[in-house]
């Protein structure tokens, strides 16, 4: 009998086809051959069924039926993906044999185990666990196959993550749902980074700014020249600074203290899913769902680079060579200069910058593949160029430096001047028609003197520490000569509140955010996940936005008058935990110790059920909000212009399957979901910016027909902004009437929509300077505007 292989998409079936049975015939939802049969799964072909599955009576979410606790989880094909799964289960039968070649990871484990289950599967099983889809990785693979019994503790993992997931999501969003007559949804993840970005604002509006003055002064010796910062208390006081900077100004001073340091950069490391997501977010505005869905074509659709959906940025020793094949495969590419100054001999299995397999658990750092890039689309182009310099960055030798720090006094007083003297680029030469990309987005940068380009957690600086001057030609000063204060000067500041969370910044928080927590276990179980998994995290942040509770300004992420309840309500029942990186943190050692059989799956699923009770008890003693909490004064993502719920069911509102474990109510809008029956439903930011009144009254103006590819719809003016009718079915297209410092007229935004401009105007731009220039729409999909400067 014939072997059944079952991939996780059609792609990768497709390309095991390719390299294990080229001659397999096409049947267009298989494919067969004289030992393989190859299938797909479509993603998640099977999840967890919703509660009405279990009882009819909660079709209708009423407090008094909570908790919702099963004995024993019940499954539900997708609806919209039965046909793919019946194909798996006619060809099972005439298969001695299943290969389990769904993705090497915890959900792509899940996907199958849930397919076995459902479809009563006994074959034996034997698993593919590999990181790209190259012909040789796909061969060498199927060479190394592993019984499938190897595999069944990160199984159980897997499904008390998703159960556990579904208990919280589910219970918590109707608790909180009925409880206050308000749509709010509820995640082990979700909360937690909804939480973040609501302590962001808070920090930001309790901050007041405060003046404060620095003092520079611009020295010279023979032919050089150089500039120092004033060293002392912070000056508050305009008058002091300028005494000061007069006190010195003219007069003649002495070198206190001169180093010179030699120093060396070394490359940033190798991209995981997040770090890419973050550069991408920081360099070309891409949400993180955006990049993760360019990297997934160029994996499966393109095959020129690895799996995306890692978390490590390191390789092992077998990918060494598989590098070096990359790096053969530029040449007689536009990258082919580059490559031809690249250094084999750098990248070799003792660069622990590059292999580190104690920091490589289920697929290693994202990588160029051996395959030509073809025709890619130009967002594609950007992705794949960012992860081709990334890689050819180590093939070349460490940038280096002369690091001159100078203390000079004048009058008593002490100035600090630090200047960094290229020497070498290294491989910074891969940047040098492009400076921003040397710059790295986030901690994860690689060797040393690699800098935050945010900033501390994207906080605004206001340190009197001086700025590196970077020059490029040989500084020279003698450390016994005078120098001469040519002039000085007192410069006001102010101190910078932090900064609000872009979605690249954001996912560097929820990388990062168990770092915080004060007990060491949970810290080390954090330490390498965060907040949700690379493969999730973009997700996590959609469903944030889908749900209501935080729309986007420009990059900026703004937290709604609905999210800054929903969490103020979280914590007002004393459960903060559920807010807290603390339980994901908990959670996630429990599950790792599961899928290494050293804890048990039952007394994990066990806890999660106290503490899903726990959450309903606290929730039912909890005081009702008034309806006023969730009307913002600015209009946000997901305000109420749905109407109301009467008459719709929950069913809607699916089971928590994903790891923000918050499904529990997606956009649904429910009948007795509350005691009046009146829960609103959480619309996308088109229905905010168009106002509900005006929605169900049709009293609205039309402007132009959506320009969103594919839409039908058509834009209405509401009371905050202009909208898409289409907005139900989950258009996002908007445009605030308030935008950079205009009021958009009718008009205005007729112009954007047809012509993709306006007419000259007098603007503020995002950092609120006043300038002259054209207001652009930059996406069609989202309505994002930009000023065009003339």
């Amino acid at each position: 009998m014939k072997t059944l292989i079952i991939a996780e998409k059609p792609d990768m079936g497709r390309n095991i086809a390719a390299a294990i049975e080229p001659k397999a015939a096409n049947k267009r939802t298989h494919l067969e051959g004289e030992r393989y049969v190859i299938t797909w799964a479509i993603g998640h072909l099977i999840g967890l069924a919703e509660p009405d599955h279990y009882d009819e009576k909660y079709k209708k979410w009423n407090f008094n039926d909570l908790p919702i606790v099963p004995d024993s989880f019940k499954l539900l094909p997708n609806p919209r993906t039965k046909d793919q799964l019946k194909v798996i289960q006619t060809l099972a039968k005439d298969c001695g044999d299943i290969v389990n070649a769904c993705d090497a990871g915890r959900e792509g484990q899940l996907i199958f185990a849930y397919i076995q289950q459902h479809l009563k599967l006994r074959q034996p099983v034997r698993r593919l666990w590999i990181s790209d889809l190259t012909p040789e990785t796909i061969r060498r693979g199927f060479a190394e196959l592993k019984d499938g019994s190897e595999y069944e503790p990160l199984t159980r993992a897997a499904r008390a993550r998703s159960e556990a997931d579904w208990l919280i999501g589910m219970n918590g969003s109707r608790a909180f749902t009925t409880k206050h007559n308000e749509l709010l949804s509820v995640g082990r993840v979700q909360t937690p980074v909804l939480a973040l970005l609501y302590d962001r604002q808070k920090q930001i509006e309790a901050f007041t700014s405060a003046k404060f003055y620095e003092v520079e002064a611009f020295f010279d010796q023979q032919e050089t020249s150089y500039r120092g910062l004033w060293q002392g208390v912070r000056l508050t006081d305009r008058e002091k600074a300028e005494a000061l900077a007069a006190k010195v100004k003219g007069k003649p001073g002495a070198v206190a203290s001169y180093e010179v340091k030699d120093t060396k950069e070394y490359p940033f490391r190798l991209y995981d899913l997040t770090l890419l997501q973050r550069e991408a977010n920081a360099k070309f505005s891409f949400p993180a769902k955006k990049t993760l869905d360019i990297a997934q074509a160029l994996y499966e659709k393109h095959k020129v680079i690895t799996y995306p959906r890692t978390n490590s940025n390191y390789v092992n020793e077998q990918n060494i060579p598989e590098m070096h094949r990359a790096l053969d495969a530029l040449r007689g590419t536009p990258y082919e200069k580059l490559a031809g100054g690249a250094e084999k001999r750098l990248v070799h299995k003792n660069n622990k910058a590059v292999c580190n397999p104690a920091k490589v658990e289920d697929h290693h750092a994202i990588l160029p593949t051996a395959k030509r890039a073809g025709s890619l689309s130009p967002d594609e182009q950007k992705l794949y160029d960012l992860i081709i310099r990334r890689f050819l960055s180590h093939f070349y030798p460490p940038a280096e430096y002369k690091v001159h720090s100078i203390l000079t006094e004048v009058e008593k007083e002490t100035f600090k001047t630090t200047i960094k003297q290229l020497l070498s680029l290294g491989w910074k030469v891969i940047y040098e028609d492009d400076k921003t990309s040397a710059k790295d987005t986030g901690k994860k940068s690689g060797g040393k003197g690699g800098k935050n380009a945010e900033g501390k957690d994207g906080e605004g600086g206001d340190s009197n520490e001086p700025e590196e001057e970077l020059v490029e030609t040989p500084f020279v000063l003698n450390a016994d000569d005078p120098v001469h204060c040519r002039d000085s000067a007192a410069k006001e500041k102010e101190t910078q509140p932090p900064k609000a969370y872009t979605e690249g910044t954001l996912l560097k928080a929820m990388e990062s955010a168990g770092k915080q927590l004060e007990d060491e276990e949970l810290r080390d179980a954090m330490k390498d996940g965060g907040l949700g998994t690379p493969a999730t995290r973009a997700a996590i942040i959609e469903r944030l936005k889908n749900v209501g509770y935080v729309t986007m300004q420009g990059k900026r992420i703004a937290i709604t008058q609905k999210g800054r309840s929903a969490v103020e309500l979280i914590r007002g029942a004393g459960i903060e935990l559920l807010t807290s990186p603390e339980m994901t943190g908990q959670w996630e050692r429990r599950l790792h110790e599961i899928s290494r059989g050293q804890a048990s799956d039952a007394m994990f699923m066990e806890n999660v059920k106290k503490f899903t009770r726990s959450i309903v008890e606290k929730v039912r003693i909890q005081p009702r909000a008034a309806k006023a909490a969730f009307e913002a004064p600015e209009p946000p993502a997901g305000s109420k212009g749905g109407g109301k719920g009467k008459g719709k069911s929950a069913r809607g509102a699916k089971a928590a399957g994903g790891e923000n474990g918050a499904a529990a109510a997606a956009g649904a809008k429910t009948r007795g979901a509350a005691r009046s029956g009146n829960v609103s439903g959480a619309g996308g930011s088109a229905q905010g910016a168009s106002g509900g009144a005006a929605a169900q009254t049709g009293e609205r103006e039309y402007i132009a027909d959506c320009p969103r590819e594919d839409c039908g719809g058509r834009i209405f003016m509401g009371n905050k902004g202009y909208g898409c009718s289409n907005y139900k079915t989950g258009c996002k297209f908007v445009i605030w009437k308030q935008s950079l410092g205009k009021t958009l007229t009718p008009a205005m935004i007729k112009s954007l929509i047809e012509k993709g401009r306006t007419s000259k105007l007098k603007l503020v731009d995002r950092a609120g300077t006043p300038v002259e220039g054209r207001i652009v729409l930059k996406d069609p999909s989202i309505g994002q505007v930009e000023i065009e400067m003339l």
